[in-house]
């Protein structure tokens, strides 16, 4: 109260304790006016709304990252010398199926699997570390794509837009997945949960409930690997130790739960 008597002069008067107490006492009614009136200015002032960041393609990791880009190009490029039935669209946990840009040195923690499931059928590793669904959707635009047409594109993107509203991320993975859909227009598409991390995991479980309802009604396979990685001491079933990453376990359960999939979409054709 004393930091408000500074502010507002108040005269105590009979019942003055007790009136602000009960917040019945004319200065603090004055204040709740003045709360009030300040609200509706305060949208007036409010930063431009940011609800359609993750939709817009941004080459922001581009500059940051430039090599792992570089890298991804040689991919795309490789993969139009041969028969290219799948691609992984997504960020580092795709890019870490075989390429490990932090450690040249050890193998990829997927490379394994990838090389027992995935190689034999053509597939292109279209990840990279630290994209966020708008950094795809600019690499689905930029990249020289051309002459490839996959049967089938998985994606798992979002985790890393980790700070954005749940209706932001589900925006981002949606549009990624109409501008696959777009840049390739004969494949089909395998949506994968985002997996679970220590830094928003409950974000990202309210996304994933949205998602699979809006996969469903859109005819979408999805895919719930991250059903498939509970809780395990202060992290989860198959993640690295930095809570984000897949270890060697968690692109086996990845893959397992993937492969059947693939099968079967590929045998349909």
């Amino acid at each position: 109260m004393g930091s408000l008597s500074r502010l507002i002069p108040l005269r105590r008067e009979p019942g003055f304790d007790e009136g602000f107490r009960t917040g019945q006492h004319p200065a603090c009614m004055r204040l709740r006016v003045f709360a009030s009136m300040l609200s509706l200015l305060v949208p007036a002032f409010a930063p431009a709304d940011e609800t359609t960041l993750s939709t817009v393609p941004s080459n922001e990791n581009a500059k940051s990252v430039p090599e792992w880009y570089e890298a991804c190009a040689r991919r795309v490029a490789e993969a139009k010398t041969r028969r290219c039935e799948v691609i992984f669209i997504g960020d580092s946990i795709t890019q870490r199926w075989t390429d490990n840009p932090l450690n040249r040195v050890t193998a990829a923690p997927g490379q394994a699997f990838w090389d027992r499931y995935f190689a034999r059928r053509g597939a292109l590793n279209f990840g990279v570390g630290s994209d966020k669904t708008q950094h795809v959707l600019w690499r689905l635009d930029k990249m020289d794509m051309e002459g490839l047409k996959p049967k089938v594109a998985v994606i798992l993107i979002g985790t890393n837009n980790h700070k954005d509203p749940v209706p932001q991320v589900i925006a981002g993975v949606k549009a990624v997945v109409a501008k696959t859909h777009q840049v390739f227009p004969g494949a089909k598409i395998v949506l994968v949960s985002i997996l679970p991390s220590e830094r928003a995991y409950e974000k990202m479980a309210r996304a994933n409930l949205r998602l699979k309802k809006w996969a469903e009604e859109a005819k979408l396979t999805y895919v719930d690997v991250a059903s498939k990685m509970p809780v395990e001491g202060n992290s989860w079933k198959g993640l690295a130790g930095d809570k984000l990453h897949l270890s060697r376990e968690g692109y086996g359960i990845f893959a397992e739960e993937l492969e059947p999939v693939l099968a079967r979409l590929l045998a349909a054709r």
